[in-house]
């Protein structure tokens, strides 16, 4: 058993057929679909026994109510695998998805996880779901990856295939209170973990006003930046030695963080607006980037929302040596 696909769901009853059916039209073929029933009540729960009788790939691994998280990892305990591979009762996997997926990881055996470009479907994004959409599509290769890793979560969670091993390694999903694929992939990161994604669009990831990802707490943007800023105090804020630590950004992304800083405190914040320089916001001494002590001395993140600041800021830092994911890092 090379593949093992795991599928929590709970009341899906209009989706998880198909889901399912996307499964089974896989062009790889050596796979088992673990199920895990979060307390469905809707009739879902049949259509997954009736789909788990007539197909011996396809297992039940659990009907208990106990939450996205211990249910994705119960299945993934369960898994037989040396791969495992997610997938949502919501949407729909391309029929080549695993075979390009397997591929790829055979061909580099330093790949922790894969992923794949997505389709948006159902319900409209709205203008941020459209910009994360056409984000998370643009960035393909590790260093992409891993340079953006700390804006957004740069895999969509239902195009994630494991080498188990690595999945194992680092304890799998945990629950901390914020999106538990998030704080894998950060976890996969923190440990030198390489990343990669299928150049295709191999999945339909559908929106939905009801989606968990829309209502649950623990995917809320304090949730979110309380993940990112863990991680970074844990890793490269931890190793900062004696370098200073600035952030650039004093604008609506910029304030937030700076509002949030506790452990780890930057010693100024460097903006652009002539009257904002010479300042304090929050406690801060506000700097012209000029303010900023050379490359290698200093390490920043640059908190910026306005469209096309990232590009201007990377022109501004390249001709005076900072490099980033060295130097400086984008953060949101």
């Amino acid at each position: 058993m090379l593949v093992s696909v795991v599928l929590p769901f709970r009341n899906a009853v209009e989706t998880l057929r198909t889901a399912i059916e996307s499964i089974q039209s896989q062009t790889f073929a050596d796979w088992e679909l673990l199920l895990y029933d979060d307390g469905s009540d809707d009739g879902s729960t049949a259509i997954a026994a009736e789909c788990s009788n007539t197909d011996s790939r396809i297992r039940i691994v659990g009907h208990e109510r106990v939450g996205i998280v211990a249910a994705l990892q119960h299945a993934c305990e369960s898994a037989r695998g040396a791969y495992i591979a997610r997938m949502d009762a919501d949407d729909i996997s391309h029929a080549a998805r695993f075979e390009r997926q397997l591929s790829l990881m055979r061909q580099d055996e330093s790949i922790a996880l894969c992923g794949c470009l997505v389709r948006a479907t159902g319900a409209d994004l709205g203008e941020g779901g459209r910009r994360y959409h056409e984000w998370i599509n643009s960035i393909v290769e590790h260093d992409a990856i891993s340079r953006e890793i700390f804006v957004e979560c740069p895999l969509a969670h239902p195009t994630f295939f494991l080498r188990r091993s690595a999945f194992e390694r680092i304890g799998g999903y945990k629950d901390r209170g914020w999106a538990e694929d998030y704080d894998l992939v950060l976890r996969l990161w923190q440990a030198g973990e390489r990343f990669a994604k299928i150049p295709e669009v191999l999945l339909d990831w559908r929106n939905a006003p009801d989606r968990l990802s829309q209502t649950d707490s623990r995917y809320s943007p304090g949730q979110f930046q309380k993940l990112k800023q863990h991680f970074l105090e844990v890793s490269e804020l931890a190793s900062l030695g004696s370098r200073a630590f600035v952030q650039w950004g004093a604008g609506e992304v910029g304030k937030r963080w700076l509002r949030a800083w506790d452990t780890v405190r930057p010693s100024a914040v460097v903006d652009i607006h002539p009257r904002k320089i010479g300042t304090r916001i929050h406690g801060y001494p506000v700097i012209a980037p000029e303010g900023l002590p050379p490359s290698r001395s200093a390490y920043v993140l640059v908190a910026v929302g306005a469209p096309g600041a990232r590009e201007e800021i990377r022109g501004w830092f390249a001709p005076r040596g900072y490099e980033e994911s060295r130097d400086y890092r984008f953060i949101a």
